[in-house]
């Protein structure tokens, strides 16, 4: 097999799980809209959701984006009452950033309607093609 062959095929492999990656960003964007959140916002929910209340400087390194991100992130989610600012008990000069009861409930509806479209991307898989490629995606990402 030459190299050309070989790089053919790496290409078309790499286009493959990109086209995936793009429908699968598209299927996200379409659910959060239903709630008018970007996917930015969505992932600091999460993050704040599975890690707890936390300095907007720690959401910052948690979303790897620039300070100033995490603040128009932050602003945006308040404004829909689904975070709040809070001071922090323990450093009257700081603030931490806490989830709404609203928010909670939000990404909880979001979890459910994501994983909705995100099946829909995997509906012309078999069952066995499903698994097989959750485990080699799995073995990539370990």
């Amino acid at each position: 097999m030459s190299a050309e062959t070989t790089g053919d095929r790496d290409d078309s492999l790499s286009d493959a799980v990109r086209s995936v990656a793009r429908l699968l960003r598209q299927a996200s964007a379409e659910s959060l809209a239903r709630w008018d959140l970007t996917p930015s916002q969505f992932r600091a929910l999460r993050v704040l959701l599975r890690h707890g209340d936390m300095r907007p400087s720690e959401l910052s390194e948690h979303l790897r984006i620039a300070p100033r991100s995490t603040t128009e992130v932050l602003d945006g989610l308040e404004a829909k009452g689904l975070v709040e600012r809070r001071p922090d008990p323990h450093d009257r000069r700081a603030t931490l950033v806490v989830p709404t009861e609203r928010g909670t409930d939000v990404a909880a509806d979001i979890r459910s309607a994501s994983g909705s479209e995100a099946e829909r991307v995997f509906d012309p898989l078999s069952p066995t093609d499903r698994a097989q490629l959750a485990r080699i995606l799995r073995k990539l990402v370990d």
